[in-house]
Order: C-alpha cells, then structure tokens, then sequence
C-alpha cells in the first residue's frame, strides 16, 4: 500500500515480486468499498482476496482523514487479510499528539513540550523556552512547522496564526540545540537494522532532506540503540524509524514514525530495506 510516486512504495513493490511473482500497489485514492457485494477494489484488485497488506504510505500527506482510511484497513484486518504494520499501531504513529502521550507513559526523554487549546498559554509557554517549535498534529518530514522566538515581538501574532490555519490544538516543543544533525535509528519488527544520521544543508533549522539536509552512516552508543528499542516497542510497529536527538543533557526522542524510511538506511548504509521487509512478512505469513 502506498503511492504511484514513491520512490520507497516501488521499492517494496519490486521486492514483493520479486520473492513472490506476484504484487499490486494499492493506493487508497483509488479503493472503493462495496459494502452490499463485500468487495473493497483498487484498480480491478478485490483486497480480501488478498493474504496480507504491506503499509508503505496510506497518503501523499498527513492529514486527519487518514485516520479514516485507517478504518477500511481495520475491516480488511478483521476480515483475515494480514495488515503490516497493523491499523491499532499505526494510529498511534500517525497522530503527533497520541504519539507524544504514548512516549510520556512510557517514560521516554522528549524535549519540553505543551499541548493545549489556549492560545495564550502556548504565547506564554513560547516566551519561557526562548526558541520553539510549533507542529501540526499531522505532518512528516517538518512539514507546517513554525519557529517562533520568545522575544519577537510579533509572536502573539504568530501563534494566533498558526492556530487559526486549522490547528486548534496547538502543540508546542522547545528547540534543542541539534547541532546541525539529529539520528533516525531503524528497526524491522522491533529487530534494530542501523542508524543514519540527517545532517543540515544549509541555515535552516531542522535537518530534513526536504529543506537540503543529507543521509551520513552513524554508530550509537548502546544505550543510545536501547532507549530507541524501548520508545519503538510503545508502538508494536513492523517497520519503523525512531528519531533521537543527542543534546548535552542526554538523548531525546521527538518521535517513533508510523511507516519508515527507505531512502536513508539506502543512502548512509547502504542497506536495502524493501527486500529485508517483504521477507520478514513472508516469514509471519509462512
């Protein structure tokens, strides 16, 4: 399952044929559900004739509405055909605000972080941490982010802003110094594979290869690798990437993706996940 244009979602496809001469990209754009004759189609595919799902992106964006397309793969699910990673943890992974409690319970270091509803409480939050990040409940890859500073006297103005654009809950987490890189610890049914490390291209703040950064190899202590497995664990996902910040008072952990990525482990590892997925699924079905 994933996107016509995804370099990752193609990769997946290739090693799904590749083991077992058989694959379709279902993207749920394209599924409708019948529920009269119990057929739920993708371009001439029935799903539940289907053994298992592999979930590479249910989305070309994040966005509330994925949590309904969440609701066809739980009926899929509970139909009998095998949903990897399965919809009860990939709702947790998708939701920033589910995820960041999940993380809180379990104990795991984040950054200072406020959620709430009241715009002048985050103003005021913003203006005690100096520097912050505003986030969308639903994004990847820091899109919608905002950073905002304590003293600027515009920021009132910017946090109403960003609230009125459609996120009534307004999550808000301090800027930790990154210095200039930040690590994304992958895992494969909760098995630790490698890290990569994000290294900033240029002034921006964050370190995505959306906004110029780039994939180098990194080698984390182990108790580096031990904090990730256990954040990561919270989750029960098949595939996933913990992201983990080193900062002078320790590890920190901004969040434990629903879906991974591909394009990383590839680039700084040299290691190809897609293949490495579909064996590990075959195995499950097997």
């Amino acid at each position: 399952m994933g996107v016509e244009e995804g370099w990752s979602s193609q990769q997946l496809l290739a090693a799904v044929k590749a083991q077992t001469g058989y694959g379709v990209l279902i993207d749920m754009d394209k599924i409708s559900a019948d529920l009269a004759s119990g057929s739920f189609r993708c371009n001439g595919t029935n799903l539940l004739d289907l053994d298992a799902i592999i979930v590479k992106k249910i989305g070309r964006e994040y966005s509330p509405r994925l949590l309904d397309r969440l609701e066809i793969l739980r009926y899929l699910e509970r139909e009998g055909v095998r949903v990897f990673s399965q919809p009860a943890s990939l709702v947790l992974a998708i939701n920033r605000l589910a995820g960041t409690l999940r993380l809180r319970q379990g104990e795991i270091p984040m950054p200072p972080t406020v959620i709430t509803e009241d715009a002048d409480f985050a103003i005021e939050t913003a203006k005690e941490y100096g520097k912050a990040i505003l986030k969308p409940l639903y994004s990847s890859k820091a899109r919608g982010m905002k950073l905002v500073k304590g003293d600027d006297p515009e920021l009132a103005e910017k946090v109403r802003a960003f609230q009125a654009a459609g996120n009534r809950m307004i999550y808000i987490q301090q800027k930790i110094q990154l210095n200039g890189r930040d690590l994304g610890l992958a895992f494969l049914g909760g098995k630790y594979l490698a890290t990569y490390a994000r290294v900033s291209g240029g002034e921006t703040w964050n370190t995505t290869i959306l906004h110029g950064g780039k994939y180098e190899p990194f080698e984390p202590e182990p108790e580096i690798i031990a904090l990730a497995e256990k954040a990561q664990k919270l989750f029960n996902l098949d595939f996933t990437c913990v992201d983990v910040a080193l900062t002078s008072n320790g590890p920190v952990i901004f969040e434990v993706s629903a879906f991974g990525g591909f394009r990383g482990l590839k680039a700084a590892n040299d290691i190809d996940a897609a293949p490495l997925y579909a064996e590990y699924v075959l195995s499950k079905l097997s």
